[in-house]
Parts: C-alpha cells; sequence; structure tokens
C-alpha cells in the first residue's frame, strides 16, 4: 500500500522498518535530504527513490504528501483469536468514513483501547485510514468482521460487557464499567440498529453542558473510551 504525509511516513519509517519496500522523495538537491531526518535518510537510503512531482501527485491521487511517500507492505488485519485476549475491544458498526475511523483510531490507540472491530462493512481502505490515524493504525489490533450480530454473540460467550453509545442513554459519568469491556460506536446518520442494541449491556450517552444534538462521532468515542478506561472495575 502506499501511504504519504510526513507525519504518518515518519511513524513509519521510525517504527514499521520490516514493512518498508520503498521510500519516495519528491524533492531535489538539498531539500530531498531535508525531506527525512539525517539518521532515517542514512538509514533508508538504499531504499529511496525521487520522484517529479507529477509522479508524486499522481501516486498521492493530488493528495498533500509534503514531499514523502512509502510503499510498504499491506495492511495485514488481525484475527478473533487475537483480538479476543484483550480486555477492551472498540466496535464501530458501519462506519465508512476513512477520516472519522482514522480520527477514532487514533484517539483509541492513545487512550488505551486493545483492538479495533469494523463490522457492517465488507472492505476499508487501510492506506487512508493509516494516514487520517498518523499512522496509529499500524500499531493498533484491527479487523473487519461484516456482522456485527455473529462478533456480539462470540464475545458473549468470553463473557465481555458491551456498552452502547446512543443519544439516550446513562449518562457515562454515572457508570463503573467491567474490566472485559466493548465500546460499540454507530455511524453518525443511523446510530445503532434496534438488533444491535438489544445485545446490549448497557446504553451509554455523553451529558451535553448546552443544548446541542450530538458530537461528532470521534469526538464522541474519545470522550466515551476515556471514561471507560478511567472508571473500571
Amino acid at each position: 500500500m502506499i501511504i504519504y504525509g510526513k507525519q504518518v511516513c515518519l511513524h513509519a519509517l521510525e517504527q514499521h522498518e520490516d514493512k518498508i519496500k520503498t521510500v519516495y522523495v519528491a524533492q531535489k538537491g538539498a531539500k530531498a535530504k531535508g525531506s527525512l531526518p539525517k539518521a532515517l535518510f542514512h538509514k533508508y537510503h538504499d531504499k529511496i527513490k525521487f520522484l517529479e512531482e507529477k509522479w508524486a501527485q499522481s501516486m498521492s491521487k493530488g493528495g498533500n504528501h509534503q514531499g514523502l511517500l512509502i510503499e510498504m507492505e499491506d495492511f495485514q488485519q488481525s484475527t478473533f483469536a487475537q483480538l479476543k485476549k484483550n480486555n477492551f475491544i472498540l466496535i464501530l458498526d458501519t462506519l465508512t468514513d476513512v477520516g472519522n475511523i482514522g480520527a477514532i483510531v487514533r484517539s483509541a490507540y492513545a487512550l488505551g483501547v486493545e483492538s479495533i472491530i469494523a463490522t457492517g462493512v465488507k472492505q476499508l481502505n487501510f492506506a487512508a485510514i493509516a494516514r487520517s490515524s498518523s499512522g496509529a493504525l499500524l500499531n493498533m489490533p484491527f479487523m473487519i468482521v461484516p456482522n456485527i450480530l455473529d462478533t456480539l454473540n462470540e464475545l458473549k460467550q468470553l463473557n465481555f460487557s458491551f456498552y452502547g453509545a446512543v443519544m439516550d442513554g446513562v449518562n457515562v459519568q454515572e457508570i463503573t464499567f467491567d474490566k472485559k469491556r466493548v465500546l460499540v460506536m454507530g455511524s453518525e446518520g443511523k446510530g445503532l440498529s434496534g438488533k444491535v442494541t438489544a445485545k446490549l449491556d448497557y446504553t451509554v450517552s455523553i451529558e451535553m453542558q448546552h443544548a446541542f444534538d450530538s458530537l461528532n462521532v470521534s469526538a464522541a468515542a474519545a470522550i466515551l473510551i476515556h471514561r471507560m478506561n478511567d472508571a473500571t472495575q
């Protein structure tokens, strides 16, 4: 897969050396060396190729590559056997916007979620999510499972408690969370379906200080994740 932009590329170069195939620098002369810290420039010297701007623009599909692009191994999804060993799992149901997903992955990784399952979708653009998560996706166990009900049934057998974000749920500040816990976030447009809500142990919401419909799903996820780590039994 191709990723681009300085922040995500530097993260990949610093932490995922084994997955790097080619480093593309869209600069010339002295500016080329300035695209990478000196140590990384020398470390990856044999894998660096210099591109004309038009080719860099083509590879990034017109995105802001900031002079740096990387071809790396495709993102490898985790298996359910790996994910079920964790205590704090985040499920994203029918979310498709890679910007929102990336922002959630970034917050989830920073705030202590141990793995993420995307449901209600068949595939996602992992390169775009890696970019919008500033590289956090590369460190986060993540998998796609099309059917959320199957996933919830399997996790219930492993004694996980389910907490779903809904508008009229219990104030998240009033709940103490179980150690083995799953937070379920629905899409901004549709929220959680009735079938999913029926599987939940608890519904939670964020109390607003001013009359307003809701928060962006990535902002809501960050607040709920923080609280679920802060108030765990």
